[in-house]
């Protein structure tokens, strides 16, 4: 008896390695996507003049990588005004999809000046571990830190795009510098968003693998999702946000913008949840409203800054 319960408690245990394994491999492919190219130019979007620029995170062993562009550079009567872009998770500065470069390509006809930049492990910035806006905070503030150092007359925003702009409520909601967020398709808290869609990410069975994943594998890595909180921010920032969702959005769903626009503290947030549109496919969809809205929208929240 005592035999078969040691060789079936080792069996037990084997298991368990295994499926630990399993999980960190997971998490590993997770944290390290595999990195996109910076494969498509300004120039072909209209922009004639770029400055390539370089600056560090908050953790400043993360060297960032970036274009910006002067709407004054570029002909345009400049309004002192920088929208800082935030990219999607295993995306780069480009959001191809949109594309990113189309958008800035039209706030910079009306006046803005735009940085656009690759967060940690994407595009031309410094390798590491991607944490799904954990640490990207650090990089985004670092982007702050940059505008603010070279254009101290400046008013800045924020426009981020899912991780981005989950990113973009948490750094952003807390910083007095920023005057405005633009937040497309953010989910309203990591742990709760994953808990619910790993096992589509993954392909692996809910039990055991969703703790092991969300609650052993971070204290490996020193990246926990709980502490990835949009909501929190949310509840605090003294400053407008413009949610911008997809109704037809199946990675992230709409009612994760409308509890995040029930929660603004600001009584200027505004939401537009975009009829039949998926993950980040509002602007191409609807690119001229997309950046009408969004001009509108900061013009009103910028303006009361400048």
């Amino acid at each position: 008896m005592s035999t078969m319960m040691n060789a079936v408690a080792g069996l037990l245990l084997l298991g368990v390695i295994a499926a630990s394994g399993i999980a960190f491999q997971v998490t590993w492919k997770l944290t390290h996507p595999v990195r996109k190219a910076v494969d498509m130019a300004p120039a072909d979007f209209g922009i004639r003049q770029t400055e390539e620029v370089r600056f560090p995170s908050r953790e400043q062993a993360i060297s960032l990588a970036g274009w910006y562009f002067s709407a004054e550079q570029n002909g345009y009567d400049p309004r002192r005004r920088t929208l800082i872009f935030a990219h999607g998770y295993s995306q780069n500065r480009l959001e191809p999809h949109l594309p990113a470069l189309s958008l800035a390509a039209k706030l910079l006809a009306d006046g803005y000046d735009v940085l656009m930049f690759d967060f940690r492990n994407a595009g031309k910035s410094s390798p590491s571990l991607t944490t799904i806006g954990l640490r990207e905070q650090h990089d985004l503030l670092g982007a702050v830190d940059y505008v603010a150092a070279t254009r101290p007359d400046h008013t800045i925003g924020l426009v981020g795009f899912s991780m981005g702009a989950a990113t973009s409520l948490m750094a952003g909601g807390r910083d007095e510098r920023i005057a405005a967020i633009v937040a497309d398709s953010p989910f309203y808290s990591l742990r709760e968003y994953l808990q619910e869609n790993l096992p589509q990410w993954t392909g692996l069975p809910r039990i055991p693998f969703n703790w092991l994943i969300l609650t052993l594998c971070p204290l490996v890595l020193g990246a926990n999702p709980r502490q990835v909180k949009p909501y929190a921010a949310v509840k605090q920032a003294q400053k407008p946000i413009f949610f911008i969702h997809g109704t037809g959005d199946s990675t992230v769903p709409a009612e994760n913008s409308e509890k995040l626009h029930a929660l603004a503290a600001d009584e200027r947030a505004d939401i537009w949840l975009v009829r039949h549109a998926g993950h980040v496919r509002s602007y191409a969809l609807y690119p001229d409203e997309y950046a009408l809205r969004v001009s509108g929208f900061l013009e009103k929240a910028m303006g009361e800054r400048s």
